[in-house]
């Protein structure tokens, strides 16, 4: 029976391992926004800087294993420990007190952000029944947060372990100055956006 692989074998990359989206930003996506958006030096083109990954668990305030159970969940889904979120302050109405576990995130940079990138947009979202794009909406600053409906389209979550089916919203930090310079990178990185209908 083979042996199964632990954390640490699992993230041993080969020195001087370049991510495939990396490697495509490097040797074509700066190129092409440098003649969109007539820069004058390539410090000018949009990056991404990180992905936050957010899970916000409405049943942690009864049950604090839910929140565990989530955190490990997005832990496995980017390849990266997840921390648990906790309330700020305390409310009532929804029997909350500070301090309270409510969710977990984690946030990506360098080889593991573009790692969960590229499965995200290659293998992730087109598991999704009938998709058909993702909003183009952008936030005034250059950034992009996308909302997913289920956990289950990525393949490295067993569903039949955690029947639990819920959302976890991804945010995507660029050092874009409009939003329109930001869709375009997100675009040239394979982003299926909805087509406009004209």
């Amino acid at each position: 029976m083979a042996k199964k692989a632990t954390n640490t074998e699992v993230q041993a990359l080969p020195k001087g391992y370049v991510p495939a989206l990396k490697k495509l930003y490097n040797e074509e996506i700066v190129d092409r926004l440098m003649k969109q958006f007539s820069y004058t030096t390539v410090m000018q083109v949009p990056r991404l800087v990180k992905v936050i990954l957010n899970e916000g668990v409405g049943d942690g305030t009864q049950d604090k294993k839910v929140v565990e159970e989530s955190a490990a969940e997005l832990s496995i889904i980017s390849g990266q420990k997840a921390v648990i979120t906790t309330s700020s302050k305390d409310i009532s109405n929804f029997k909350l007190r500070k301090g309270m576990p409510i969710g977990a995130k984690v946030t990506l940079r360098g080889v593991k952000m573009y790692e969960f990138l590229e499965r995200l947009i290659r293998v992730s979202l087109p598991r999704i029944r009938d998709f058909n794009g993702i909003s183009e909406k952008m936030d005034g600053q250059g950034n992009y947060t996308l909302g997913l409906k289920e956990q289950i389209i990525f393949p490295e979550i067993d569903i039949d372990k955690n029947p639990r089916i819920h959302g976890i919203e991804a945010t995507f930090v660029t050092t874009a100055k409009t939003d329109e310079e930001a869709y375009a990178l997100l675009k040239e990185f394979g982003f299926p956006f909805k087509k406009h209908n004209k």
